[in-house]
């Protein structure tokens, strides 16, 4: 699209996570007008740390906002998989672009402050949920629940795995359940029992349980991840000490220590849900993004990096598309295959055999949420 174009362009984007903040930069870098609602009063991003990929930190320094990021988080070589008690498995080096470039390990909470510490003053509207969305072919309406209403010529639906957008969009098949519950902390080094001299990420496997150890070295601290095969689907479950215990049974002691050491207050405990595929991502003026479009399954940790690879992509298309509409369906074409392909493979995360101790005459894909 013309310069001129773009710079008439009025974007509504609706969410502030990683999807929303990084689609807003760039979207606002290409010289559009854009305003992100947010629901929550305040930003405030709970869980652990993750690993942002040389591609997205790519983008950041295509963006302008590289030395932000880098600021708050540890560069890493490599990813190793050992079993319960520590026996090598795998190591492998993390893909590097150039000398410059490498993963590097944060926390979601200061991930989301610096992408909205680099957003122009006023872009951002917290207190807005959104109720209905009109598509109106080439220009669409947002009435909130605080009863503003907004028209924009695009819509970026950036509000996650309970997408409103989506609803309304296409209708909305729903979160799957994965079998999983995820049970995360933040503790500091000295807590790690010795096992963080370095800034890689390891996880241990056990029989029915993943432990994560992802350093927050920057932060002095360590991001602790026990991701377990558990029937209950409730989406926030109440769960006992002796159960978090149970599910690193077998493990190194000083594994077992750092669960043992846990405050529950302080653990984020969740089950675990993505989605299926959607079929389309888009009309002539709505698109979906991040978690809304392809809300996916932890364990390639892929997710955020995803989110922001589409923020990047929705930009490219509009720059290098005629129009609005060209150029949603170029960004699907771009990136619909690639989240495809993560959504499967994430889903591929346990054996048979550790499914049926916990899903009786269950197959792995049932469990994993495929009919």
């Amino acid at each position: 699209m013309q310069p001129s174009d773009l710079k008439n362009l009025k974007i509504a984007v609706v969410g502030a996570g990683y999807g929303g903040a990084a689609a807003a930069k760039a979207l606002s870098l290409l010289g559009a007008h854009v305003d992100v609602y947010e629901q929550a009063g305040r930003i405030r991003e709970v869980g652990a740390g993750i690993g942002l990929r040389p591609a997205t930190m790519n983008r950041f320094r295509q963006w302008g906002v590289f030395d932000a990021i880098a600021d708050v988080s540890s560069p890493s070589e490599y990813f190793e998989i050992l079993t319960a008690t520590g026996d090598p498995i795998m190591k492998e080096t993390w893909p590097a672009d150039g000398e410059q470039t490498h993963t590097h390990l944060i926390h979601r909470g200061d991930f989301i402050d610096a992408l909205m510490g680099v957003l122009p003053e006023g872009m951002v509207h917290l207190g807005h949920r959104l109720e209905t969305l009109q598509d109106r072919g080439d220009r669409s309406a947002l009435t909130f629940a605080n009863g503003t209403t907004v028209e924009a010529d695009l819509v970026v639906g950036a509000d996650g795995i309970k997408s409103v957008v989506r609803r309304e969009l296409l209708g909305d098949r729903g979160p799957v359940f994965s079998g999983e519950h995820a049970y995360r902390a933040v503790i500091p080094v000295d807590a790690a029992h010795g096992m963080v001299t370095d800034d890689n990420l390891r996880m241990y496997i056990g029989r029915g349980t993943k432990v994560y150890l992802l350093p927050l070295r920057h932060r002095d601290q360590v991001s602790f991840d026990i991701t377990a095969l558990c029937p209950d689907a409730t989406w926030t479950p109440e769960v006992t000490k002796d159960e978090l215990l149970a599910t690193v049974a077998g493990f190194d002691e000083r594994l077992v220590a750092i669960a043992r050491d846990l405050d529950l207050d302080t653990v984020n405990i969740r089950a675990v849900y993505d989605i299926d595929p959607v079929d389309t991502w888009h009309t002539d003026s709505v698109v979906l993004v991040g978690d809304a479009a392809h809300s996916m399954l932890h364990h390639q940790g892929q997710g955020a990096n995803s989110a922001i690879e589409d923020g990047g992509a929705l930009a490219d298309a509009l720059r290098e598309a005629d129009s609005v509409k060209e150029a949603l369906a170029r960004y699907q074409a771009v990136r619909k295959p690639v989240t495809d392909e993560l959504q499967r493979i994430s889903r591929q995360g346990w054996t048979e055999a550790e499914i049926s101790d916990v899903f009786p005459g269950q197959k792995p894909a049932t469990a994993a949420g495929q009919e």
